[in-house]
């Protein structure tokens, strides 16, 4: 994408002014570089979605940003329901509150390394990962509606966890205003099968050591010290929150003309906040947030048993669990005064900074941790939220490396034996049902995530704490 193309405001924000029928001017968060690297596709899905019905402030896209399904994959933007504000599923995404989930082990390197091998075996049979996977928890639709409105909370008042993990969860673990009626029988019965799985695409399991630290008294604060091992969970809601999303964009493609709204893309199909569509979304939305909240509840435990099994001193607490599409009703300054608007991040994390009374009282002192995982193979690292984030783009940053090549590009450059076979010689254990898969989410296909924190810490979206490496990888 050409610099040409935006006024540029800071090292790392650039600018399109609005032109109808842009309402808000477009912003991306990126160095050179990366604005140099991204898809054309990105600047015109931004600026497509600074033309909807009732947004506000800005239409924000985080370093780093891609081609998605109507908004650009680390899209941010703010919709006023007083100002004839709408609700987008594409906005959302698919994969509702796909997100991370950070676990302290209480171990140092050294002793997991001893046995790598074997835990990574461990926990290749306790997590089913791949495409259709499934485990042995098996809901009825009774339960099922239980979990979709109790999120978190239902799966620890099961034996799926502790109470005090429910501290470090947004939300507390349990998303208000799930409407279970909302999500269709389909839907419902997709996920029946599938709770306590990772899924396939870029989902994974993985063991990681502490690299290196940036903010001694911010890391010391979360828990983290230099050879630290840690493990993140990422994945989401499943067949679940797939189901929710094509449905309700059908639904939006068909009911947006009835409200005048006339769409730049039939992808960003939406409908007004306040409308019946729109209601019946947010309340099947929420829902997929809380099966999310549950799924990574009870890989949690899992994982915790798993560890146990190999190593019986470990611990494995929750650091932070924080999700990536969502769309949250939320209060910010915009334009000199207070709003209550709902907020679309797809592909973005919030990042509320320092003080904020949304936040764990643990952690006000620092602000949100933002855990922003790399491609396989390669580093990831946890941030904390800052108080320019919530003017810059409301409380968001980014939350992962982002896709530089599609998966179909990417399996005609490598295939999954090469690529397990050169992560295993830099000391990095592979285990995946997938040889496709691996290639499809080789590290190659990915961004320089060093580069895309730095651009976001540049810009005063999150500032850094830790980067951690891979020592074991479980991919869907």
């Amino acid at each position: 994408m050409e610099t040409v193309l935006f006024e540029r405001l800071g090292e790392c924000e650039w600018q399109v002014p609005a032109s109808p029928p842009m309402r808000v001017p477009a912003v991306i968060y990126a160095g050179e570089a990366l604005i140099r690297d991204m898809d054309d596709k990105v600047l015109e899905q931004l600026c497509n979605v600074a033309a909807l019905p009732g947004i506000v402030g800005r239409a924000c896209a985080m370093p780093d940003a891609h081609w998605g399904y109507g908004f650009p994959i680390g899209g941010v933007a703010a919709f006023d329901p007083a100002n004839s504000g709408v609700v987008s599923a594409g906005g959302v995404g698919f994969d509702i509150s796909c997100g991370v989930r950070m676990l302290l082990t209480g171990l140092r390197r050294d002793a997991v390394a001893a046995v790598a091998q074997r835990l990574a075996g461990v926990l290749y049979r306790a997590i089913p990962a791949g495409v259709g996977s499934t485990g042995l928890i098996r809901l009825n639709d009774e339960e099922t509606v239980a979990m979709l409105t109790g999120g978190a909370r239902w799966a620890v008042e099961r034996g799926w966890g502790e109470p005090a993990d429910l501290e470090r969860i947004e939300e507390g673990g349990c998303m208000a205003g799930a409407e279970p009626a909302r999500v269709s029988a389909r839907a419902r019965k997709r996920q029946q099968r599938e709770m306590g799985t990772l899924g396939s695409g870029n989902h994974y399991l993985e063991v990681q050591h502490v690299r290196e630290v940036y903010d001694a008294a911010a890391a010391a604060a979360l828990g983290l010290e230099q050879g630290d091992v840690v493990v993140s969970i990422h994945c989401g809601s499943r067949g679940l929150g797939h189901q929710i999303g094509t449905e309700y964009l059908r639904e939006m493609a068909i009911a947006a003309p009835r409200y005048g709204i006339e769409l730049p893309d039939r992808e960003l199909a939406c409908a007004p906040i306040d409308s019946p569509v729109g209601r019946a979304y947010l309340g099947a939305m929420r829902a997929g947030i809380n099966c999310a909240l549950a799924n990574r509840q009870i890989l949690h435990q899992l994982t915790r048993e798993a560890f146990a099994e190999v190593l019986a001193d470990s611990r494995l607490d929750l650091l932070y669990d924080v999700s990536h599409n969502t769309c949250k009703a939320e209060t910010h300054e915009i334009d000199g005064r207070r709003r209550n608007v709902f907020v679309h991040r797809k592909g973005a994390t919030r990042a509320f900074g320092p003080g904020h009374p949304d936040l764990p009282v643990a952690l006000r002192g620092i602000g949100q941790p933002v855990i922003i995982g790399g491609s396989m193979g390669t580093a990831s690292y946890v941030l904390t939220g800052t108080r320019e984030s919530e003017a810059l783009s409301f409380g968001s940053a980014c939350h992962g490396a982002g896709r530089r090549m599609s998966r179909r590009q990417a399996t005609r450059i490598w295939n999954g034996r090469q690529v397990v076979d050169e992560l295993a010689a830099r000391g990095i254990i592979v285990r995946s049902p997938s040889q496709r898969g691996v290639a499809e989410e080789a590290p190659g296909a990915y961004k320089d995530v060093s580069a895309v924190v730095e651009s976001a810490e540049r810009a005063g979206l999150a500032r850094r704490v830790v980067r951690v490496e891979p020592m074991i990888t479980i991919k869907g």
